[in-house]
């Protein structure tokens, strides 16, 4: 298959690219998108893994798809483009960094920086039909999405999971916390994190302990 993505990533990940469920995969994303309008534009399908090469990821948030009204969606979870209106959890997570660390709140809602400094912004789903939230779930792709997380956990160590609600948690299965650290906590929704447990949890100061801890540099959140 050519798939196009980051050459370190694809020395990881890139037989799955060859397994028949990856192909099936592949071919109903492309009619998906030759016959409707689908989240993020093609060429930001793979963003997450092009803008964080392997051996260069320090921190993994899993989102579970990517946003699916139109202008959203840029192949990192949880980041929207310049210009565009942040969304509650988003909003939810820059207020909870201001609150760790101080600092102040961003003018908008690109993590691409983010994602420059070594923080893989990964959806477990990496495409979506426009205004049907969850409509490519099932198509194969958390199985590739399982994967890189399987290879990030043999080949590297030291790297900072911070696993938000249900679904994100329960990718820890794939995760050695021994040589790992993984933070877990609910969703930033303003569903989950109203009812208490996401303001006040400092997983962004305890990442960045951590992370110095081991001779990396802390990220610029």
């Amino acid at each position: 298959m050519n798939v196009k993505i980051e050459d370190s990533w694809r020395e990881h990940v890139g037989a799955e690219f060859d397994k028949q469920y990856f192909i099936d995969l592949t071919n109903y994303v492309r009619e998906e998108y030759m016959h409707y309008a689908c989240y993020p534009p093609g060429h930001l399908i793979f963003n997450a893994f092009n803008l964080c090469p392997f051996d260069q990821v320090k921190v993994v948030i899993i989102g579970q798809d990517p946003y699916h009204e139109p202008r959203q969606a840029m192949g990192l979870s949880f980041s929207v483009p310049d210009g565009v209106m942040m969304p509650p959890s988003l909003i939810n997570i820059f207020k909870e960094i201001q609150m760790d660390l101080g600092t102040s709140m961003p003018k908008n809602g690109d993590l691409s920086r983010w994602a420059k400094q070594g923080v893989l912004l990964l959806n477990a789903t990496l495409t979506v039909r426009s205004h049907a939230a969850n409509s490519h779930q099932k198509l194969g792709w958390s199985q590739f999405t399982d994967a890189a997380i399987q290879s990030l956990n043999r080949d590297r160590e030291h790297v900072v999971y911070l696993l938000w609600g249900s679904y994100a948690r329960s990718k820890a299965a794939y995760i050695d916390g021994s040589k790992n650290l993984i933070l877990q906590s609910v969703h930033p929704s303003p569903l989950s994190a109203n009812r208490g447990g996401w303001f006040g949890n400092h997983q962004f100061s305890r990442c960045n302990e951590y992370l110095k801890q081991n001779g990396e540099t802390p990220i610029e959140w």
